[in-house]
């Protein structure tokens, strides 16, 4: 009778288990300055954003613009997963049922950043990614993955870092690094995973600058705290 008890209770957990599968906690950036000019950067967001989704159980969004932070371009989050109310016997099928509803708001929202009014010149990209990070910080959980997916080419030359005129020596990129962190323009990253699209698109320096560009930026994000770094 024991045994029979056990193997029910194992059966019932293992599809509460599968039904509230802990999914990411996510941030989309979408950069709406020059980069977005190329039609290849829309069909990154259609095609690697949909994917990134799949991942996660909540998702804010930022726009890279002139003045990221007090932007009037917003998008609402999206509260992917099902909550108590709606699926209070953790069934798997009614999450899964409101998954494939709420996912579909995702791709038209970060779409619709491309296309944010001009605000000032030049790309904020550090704002973007201060705003973003602000959101997920209000929803962290311990037990949960926590990442940002960006569309950017990461040129910000707004405030207190213009990557064009940037001195990207090995001790000059350090001492920028701590500057950022200690003033808390680069924001904090400790746990998250970060994988940025179309990074340097326009490549409009001096070739010898891209793969330190590349370091400058890898090593800000570890720095800021990021557990992986992929500048693709």
């Amino acid at each position: 009778m024991v045994a029979g008890l056990s193997g029910m209770l194992l059966a019932v957990t293992g599809v509460a288990g599968c039904g509230t599968e802990a999914r990411g906690v996510c941030g989309v950036i979408v950069d709406s300055t020059s980069y977005a000019e190329p039609a290849t950067s829309r069909s990154d967001v259609t095609s690697k954003l949909p994917p990134f989704a799949q991942n996660c159980d909540w998702i804010a969004f930022a726009a890279v613009t002139g003045s990221s932070e007090s932007s009037t371009c917003r998008q609402d989050p999206v509260a992917i997963a099902a909550t108590r109310a709606e699926n209070p016997n953790e069934n798997p099928v009614v999450e899964e049922r409101v998954r494939a509803h709420r996912i579909k708001e995702v791709l038209p929202r970060a779409v619709q950043l491309f296309d944010c009014p001009t605000e000032g010149e030049g790309s904020d990209v550090l704002g973007a990614l201060r705003y973003v990070v602000k959101q997920l910080s209000a929803q962290r959980q311990p037990e949960k993955t926590h990442q940002i997916i960006v569309f950017s080419d990461l040129i910000n030359n707004r405030g207190d870092l213009d990557i064009n005129k940037l001195d990207l020596s090995e001790g000059a990129r350090q001492q920028k690094i701590k500057e950022l962190r200690d003033t808390r323009l680069l924001p904090d990253l400790t746990g998250y995973s970060v994988a940025v699209h179309g990074f340097l698109r326009k490549k409009t320096s001096s070739p010898d600058r891209f793969p330190l560009l590349e370091g400058f930026w890898r090593e800000a994000f570890e720095s800021a705290g990021a557990t992986t770094v992929d500048l693709l």
